[in-house]
Parts: structure tokens; C-alpha cells; sequence
């Protein structure tokens, strides 16, 4: 039981909004849905190579810096 709805509760449920809506309505709604979950998790995964893409560039510039920085450094000594 689900928070004291018993599976025959639930089917009937599912009885009604079957003849309420029609398979192919909910075939399509549920076709939606599930569109609508991969594009949200084609977002996030998305977002996830920009921020790795974001940090090796940051980590990069970094790297030329200091070498910038260590290149005025020996010419100062000289």
C-alpha cells in the first residue's frame, strides 16, 4: 500500500484516466515526458563539459602566466 491506497484504488485510477484521456493521448503525453527528461539531462551533462572545458582553459592561462612571469623574472636578473 501507498499512503493507504491499495493497488485497486490504483487501478481503478488508471481506468478512469484512461477513458477520460484515450491510450493515444497518453501515449503522446508520456512520449513528452520522456523527451523532456533527455533534454534535461542532455542540458546537465552539457553543463558538465563546460565547466571541465572552463577550468582547463582557466588552468591554462594560468600556465602562460607564470610562464610570462618567469621569463620577465630571468630577464631582471640579467
Amino acid at each position: 500500500m501507498l499512503g493507504g491506497i491499495s493497488i485497486w484504488q490504483l487501478l481503478i485510477i488508471l481506468v478512469v484516466v484512461i477513458l477520460i484521456f484515450g491510450t493515444k493521448k497518453l501515449r503522446t503525453l508520456g512520449g513528452d515526458l520522456g523527451g523532456a527528461v533527455k533534454g534535461f539531462k542532455k542540458a546537465m551533462s552539457d553543463e558538465e563539459k563546460n565547466k571541465e572545458t572552463d577550468k582547463l582553459e582557466a588552468k591554462e592561462q594560468d600556465a602562460q602566466f607564470s610562464e610570462k612571469h618567469d621569463e620577465s623574472e630571468k630577464d631582471k636578473t640579467k
